[in-house]
């Protein structure tokens, strides 16, 4: 399916927003450089939509993806004629092409200034704040990106986008259980996202591989429990989840290979893994599927064309790796 400019473009891959952008000249070229500021004329307008204005929000981070720094900035320039400089969305916009215009790190340490001077006059100007948050990441001031995120999510609590960079920033640092808190907190918003299950579900898995984090009862169980858990309902709600396949076959192989599944287990823990027969099923039903996967997306067959390239070389490398190895576990 080709991508649209109705969807945002920030999880597409670079080729699919190099096609995006390259729709920039068509979509300019038939839209007016110039439009009325005023609602009502809208409401009567033909050439004027929410859809229209989508459109050009999204082909100005396609075409800064694309490095088109000139078709952003004409259409940064019809979303400013329309909705004016003190819209909070087209200062933000304003703000990421500065970003994006910047040379240096003076230059977007200027930029963030200019943030900091937004907020001292509109405190609850929340894409400038995001933006801000964005650029002392960027910047490499990590744990102040995490404190504006803070401060932020006490003011929205219920933001998951911003639940989910925290999340993020925290598992960069390597605290996992504040990591993992944080995404939970998306799953209270979201719960019937199965990508959040499975980002969940690695999270858990890498906090029971962390170094140091041992291979016994206790921490450990309880994530590789969580870690199944969570693959286990990402697939659930999403039937041809790559990651989910993906998480499922790790954890599974991993308890496989350590014999963690086989060890006895208090009954009333909480934490318990499956017996081996269901872990061991679960690996296979796991197998197959990203077999399946693998093999259609490869030839590119109708209906399975959707798959990142990336995570299906690594499905392909996680299912040779374990090829040889996996019957001697189960045997």
């Amino acid at each position: 399916m080709a991508p649209s400019l109705l969807h945002p473009p920030s999880q597409l891959s670079p080729a699919a927003a190099l096609q995006l952008s390259q729709q920039a000249p068509a979509v300019l070229q038939s839209s007016p450089s110039t439009v009325s500021a005023s609602p009502l004329s809208a409401l009567f307008s033909a050439s004027e939509s929410p859809e229209l204005w989508t459109k050009y929000e999204n082909l100005l981070l396609s075409c800064l993806r694309t490095g088109d720094e000139r078709a952003a900035h004409q259409c940064l320039e019809r979303l400013v004629a329309r909705f004016g400089d003190d819209n909070e969305r087209v200062m933000a916009f304003k703000g990421l092409l500065k970003e994006a215009d910047a040379a240096n790190n003076g230059q977007l340490e200027l930029v963030l200034k200019e943030y900091d001077q937004i907020l001292s006059d509109n405190d609850t100007n929340i894409p400038i704040t995001k933006r801000r948050i964005a650029l002392l990441r960027s910047l490499g001031r990590v744990s102040d990106a995490a404190s504006s995120l803070v401060r932020l999510l006490d003011f929205s609590p219920t933001d998951a986008e911003a639940w989910s960079e925290l999340a993020e920033i925290y598992l960069t640092q390597g605290l996992y259980a504040q990591a993992i808190y944080a995404l939970e907190e998306v799953l209270v918003l979201a719960p019937n996202a199965w990508n959040i299950h499975a980002r969940l579900g690695e999270m858990q898995y890498m906090a029971a591989t962390a170094p140091g984090a041992g291979t016994g009862a206790g921490p450990y169980r309880k994530y590789l429990a969580e870690a199944l858990k969570r693959f286990a309902r990402s697939i659930e709600l999403c039937d041809d989840y790559l990651r989910g396949y993906y998480g499922l076959k790790l954890v599974t192989s991993k308890v496989l290979k350590d014999s963690a599944g086989s060890a006895k287990q208090n009954e009333a823990d909480e934490f318990s893994l499956p017996d081996p027969a269901t872990i061991e099923r679960l690996n296979e039903l796991a197998t197959a599927k990203l077999s399946e996967i693998v093999r259609h997306a490869a030839a590119r067959d109708p209906g399975w064309r959707g798959y990142d390239e990336l995570e299906v070389t690594a499905a392909r490398e996680l299912l040779n790796k374990d090829a040889s190895a996996l019957p001697e576990v189960v045997r």
